[in-house]
Formats: structure tokens, C-alpha cells, sequence
């Protein structure tokens, strides 16, 4: 079988096959280290980011915006998902800390960006009843009938937990009220059961 180190011990007094083995070795290590570089490093990136991903969580969960704008600053997307799929947008609106939310709609956040279950950002503000940020998340483009993987919208998560200000704002922005789950209610039928 040809290999490097035959050539060179086979013909090591011929000046053409040493000079021969010594460009093919170069440039096999050109051609396949450079992937083999690139998936070291994806591998450890992966790795750095599973490690420090809880921090950048925790600080949106508990306001601390220091933190928030290390991350950023250092190259972690913005937009990075833990295992249920909640990036730090929806954790912080969750936990009604409206200045991590700006924080992160300044950086790029996608306020659209659906969880494993297809809640948006703007349906843990109206379950949380988080008017402010609610408003701010509503200010973005985004389609108001945006629909989890059950069919609820937002207008009917606001008409379901009595949230009337937001479910008005999201009817005047278009929401469908009688759009419907996958379950057959709507947030017409949601309102007739609650009264």
C-alpha cells in the first residue's frame, strides 16, 4: 500500500520522490487538517456553550443585565435555546424583567422564535400578565395569530386568563378571535365559556 513514510524509506536517496513525499505530505495536511480544526472547534464551542448557556439563562431569568451583555459581547447568539427550547427573550419575560427584554430585542432577539411547544415570548407575557412587556414584544414585527403546535394564539391565551387590555391591543393589531386550536375553541368560544 502507498503511504508517506514508504516513499520516503523506499526512496530516500532519490532528491524527486523525497521532494515528491514531502509536498504530498503538506498537502495532505493542509487539505484534511483544516476540517479536522473546524470540528475540534465546533465541538468544543457546542461544549463551551452547554456549560455556560445556565448563566446566560439565569441572568435573564434574575435581571442581571451586566451578565446578559458579556455574553453578547463574547459571540453567544442571542437567540440560543436551552432543551425546552426557551431562549433567554422568553425566560426574561417570563420573569417580567422588561430591561433584559430591551436588552435583548436591541440585540437582535427574534421575538417570533417559538419554544418546543411553539409558545412565543408574547404568550408567556400575556399567561404572566406582563402588560409593559407585552407591549414592547407587540411593537415588533410579528404575525398576531402566530399559533403554538396545540393552535392557541395569543389573543386566546389574553381572552382564557381575563388579560382584556392585551386582548383588545391584539384584536386592534389583527388577531383572529375566531381562529381556532386544534382543540375547536377559539377565543370567541374561550369568552362564551367564561361567562
Amino acid at each position: 500500500m502507498f503511504t508517506i513514510k514508504s516513499v520516503i524509506s523506499n526512496h530516500r536517496r532519490s532528491k524527486t520522490n523525497w521532494v515528491f513525499a514531502t509536498i504530498f505530505s503538506l498537502f495532505l495536511f493542509t487539505v484534511i487538517s483544516p476540517i479536522t480544526f473546524v470540528q475540534a472547534n465546533e465541538i468544543n464551542e457546542s461544549s463551551a456553550y452547554k456549560e455556560l448557556t445556565p448563566y446566560y439563562y439565569a441572568a435573564a431569568r434574575t435581571g442581571d443585565n451586566d451578565v446578559i451583555t458579556e455574553f453578547l459581547n463574547a459571540g453567544l447568539p442571542v437567540d440560543i435555546k436551552n432543551h425546552k427550547g426557551y431562549t433567554a427573550l422568553m425566560i426574561a419575560t417570563y420573569n417580567g424583567q422588561k430591561n433584559i427584554v430591551n436588552n435583548l430585542i436591541e440585540n437582535g432577539a427574534n421575538v417570533c422564535e417559538q419554544d418546543n411547544r411553539g409558545n412565543t415570548a408574547l404568550m408567556a407575557a400575556v399567561f404572566r400578565g406582563e402588560l409593559s412587556i407585552a407591549k414592547t414584544l407587540m411593537s415588533e414585527e410579528c404575525d398576531e395569530n402566530q399559533q403554538n403546535k396545540a393552535g392557541q394564539t395569543a389573543v386566546m391565551f389574553a381572552t382564557l386568563f381575563g388579560r382584556e387590555e392585551l386582548r383588545t391591543l391584539l384584536i386592534e393589531r389583527g388577531a383572529d378571535i375566531s381562529l381556532e386550536d386544534k382543540s375547536g375553541n377559539s377565543a370567541v368560544s374561550i369568552e362564551q365559556a367564561n361567562q
